[in-house]
C-alpha cells in the first residue's frame, strides 16, 4: 500500500528504502516489540539443542510462546526454519521459559502472565512473500503469522499483517515429551468466561460485543483464559469479565473522558494495554463503547 506525506494540501508518495544491515530489520523490531506487535521481548539469537538460533523468543499478553523470524533474503525458507524452532520448543518443558519470562521481566511482571504453553504463535517478518509462503502459512495447522514490512524515506517503517489467525488452532498435535496442564485440557471459550457473570451482565456483554464488532468487518474476536479480547493489528480492547461488572482494558492514549472514568493499571502489570474502563449497566454503554472507539482508532 502506499505511502503519502501530507505538505501544504499536497501528497506526495513515499519512496521504499532498503535497510542498510541484514540485522537492522531484527534490531528495529525488538527495541520496538511491545509497540508494534503488543509482545514482551525475552531473547534475542536463542540458541536451541536443535541447532540454530531463534531470532526473536517473546511472549503476548495471553500468555502465548511467540517465535519471530525475520526473511532478509529473497530465497530464505522461513516458514520451514519457524516451524522447526517451534517443533524444539513444544518438546521443552513450560518451566524454561517460565524462568526465561521470571529472568527477563521480573519476578513481579511475570507473576500476572498465566504461562499458555498449548497456543505457541509463530510470525514471520519479510519484505515480501512468495505464493508457496502464503499457501503453506494457510494450510499448517499452527499459528503462522506472516507480516510485512516496508522501510520508507524520512524514517517511515510500515507493518502489515498479511494472514492474522483469530484463533489458537485446537487439533495441533501435542509434543511429545511436554509437560500438560489444566490450562491445556481445550480452548478458552467466550461461554467459559460468562459462567460466573450474572444474567445482567451476560447480557450487557453480548450488547457490548455487538458494537465493538460493529465497528470494522475487519476486527477479530478472540477469547483467552482470561478475557475476550478484539483486535486489527494490535488489541484495542481486552474484557474481563466478573460476576456484576465488565472490565475492559484499553491502549495507552490520552481518551477524550470529560466523566473521568478512565484509569491507569498499576505500573507494576508492565503492560501495553494499561488503561481501563468499568462497565456495569447499560446506561453507560453509549460511553463506554466511545471510549472502547477512541483505543480503536488508535490501531487503524
Amino acid at each position: 500500500m502506499p505511502i503519502f506525506r501530507i505538505t501544504s494540501g499536497k501528497l506526495k508518495k513515499l519512496s521504499a528504502r532498503a535497510l542498510d544491515k541484514e540485522r537492522s530489520l531484527q534490531q528495529l523490531v525488538e527495541a520496538n516489540l511491545q509497540e508494534v506487535l503488543d509482545l514482551q521481548f525475552l531473547a534475542t539469537e536463542y540458541s536451541t539443542t536443535f541447532g540454530g538460533r531463534i531470532d526473536t523468543l517473546a511472549v503476548d499478553s495471553a500468555g502465548a510462546p511467540v517465535i519471530i523470524e525475520y526473511k532478509r533474503n529473497r530465497n530464505d525458507n522461513v516458514i520451514n526454519q519457524s516451524l522447526s524452532y517451534l517443533k524444539w520448543l513444544k518438546t521443552q518443558k513450560p518451566g524454561f521459559f517460565e524462568k526465561l519470562m521470571i529472568d527477563k521481566l521480573g519476578q513481579q511482571a511475570a507473576g500476572h502472565i498465566r504461562l499458555d504453553w498449548a497456543n505457541p504463535r509463530v510470525i514471520c517478518i519479510a519484505e515480501s512473500y512468495s505464493k508457496f509462503d502464503i499457501d503453506t502459512a494457510e494450510v499448517v495447522p499452527l499459528r503462522i503469522e506472516l507480516m510485512r514490512y516496508r522501510y520508507y524515506e524520512d524514517g517511515v517503517f510500515a507493518l502489515e499483517p498479511i494472514n492474522l489467525p483469530d484463533e489458537p488452532v485446537v487439533g495441533a498435535p501435542p509434543a511429545k515429551h511436554a509437560d500438560t496442564s489444566p490450562s491445556e485440557s481445550g480452548p478458552s471459550s467466550i461461554e467459559a468466561l460468562l459462567v460466573k457473570a450474572t444474567p445482567a451482565v451476560r447480557e450487557l456483554f453480548e450488547q457490548l460485543r455487538e458494537r465493538v464488532r460493529a465497528l470494522d468487518d475487519a476486527i477479530a474476536e478472540k477469547a483467552t483464559s482470561l478475557y475476550v479480547a478484539y483486535r486489527l493489528s494490535n488489541n484495542f480492547a481486552e474484557v474481563h469479565v466478573g460476576k456484576s461488572q465488565l472490565k475492559i482494558h484499553l491502549r495507552p492514549i490520552d481518551y477524550q473522558d470529560p466523566r473521568g472514568l478512565v484509569d491507569q493499571v498499576p505500573e507494576g502489570y508492565n503492560w501495553t494495554m494499561d488503561r481501563r474502563v468499568y462497565l456495569k449497566s447499560a446506561e453507560d454503554l453509549d460511553y463506554v463503547v466511545g471510549i472502547i472507539e477512541q483505543s480503536y482508532k488508535s490501531v487503524l
